[in-house]
């Protein structure tokens, strides 16, 4: 089977209840309000976006990245709620070894715990093993973040470790990098389907 990705073109995932689009720098319209209202959403990130100067340079280093051909970040809007939820990326896309790795995800306090994020991750496998054609997806995360070390696992990744003090927090203190995975064999040999039966 032939796989073919290109970062120019427009990727759109959707099913009855998330819709994720490509991106784009008018994209900050549709979230500052979570970076004026909400500036803990990115207390374990890399990149704080917690201002609307922080969610300018947040769209702003996506879109260079996708531009480069290394990540394909995308705008996720949740169609139940008929409104825009948070982002979400696919990045370090390495495509002679068949591996990326799945982060940079926030939704704002109103969409989690409502299954969003299982329809989102459901889609994003779907296109990654099955039109991308990856071996491997990783995640990496803070080691002190639970909520989303239990959110990745409940996805059906595998916890294979710590990075020890490998980055920085927003705050400037060094952090443990937690790294989790999926295989396109697992996605195939089971995995697909029990993700699939948690969605609601």
């Amino acid at each position: 089977m032939l796989y073919i990705f290109d970062p120019e073109t427009d990727y759109i995932l959707e099913d009855e209840q998330v819709l994720l689009r490509p991106l784009q720098i008018s994209n900050f319209e549709h979230l500052k309000t979570f970076a004026v209202n909400e500036p803990e959403l990115w207390t374990y990130s890399l990149q704080n976006a917690g201002s609307e100067t922080g969610m300018k340079q947040y769209i702003e280093k996506a879109l260079i990245a996708k531009e480069q051909g290394i990540a394909y970040p995308f705008i996720v809007f949740d169609k139940t709620k008929q409104a825009y939820a948070g982002t979400t990326r696919l990045y370090d896309i390495d495509l002679f070894n068949k591996c990326l790795s799945l982060g940079y995800t926030w939704y704002g306090k109103e969409f989690q715990g409502t299954g969003l994020n299982k329809h989102c991750k459901y889609l994003l496998f779907e296109f990654v093993f099955e039109q991308m054609g990856m071996e491997r997806v990783e995640f990496r995360l803070d080691g002190n973040n639970e909520r989303s070390m239990r959110a990745i696992k409940g996805l059906g990744c595998t916890f294979e470790g710590l990075l020890r003090s490998n980055g920085y927090r927003p705050d400037g203190s060094r952090r443990d990098s937690a790294v989790l995975s999926m295989l396109k064999g697992e996605w195939f040999e089971g995995k697909k389907e029990l993700l699939k039966g948690k969605l609601i």
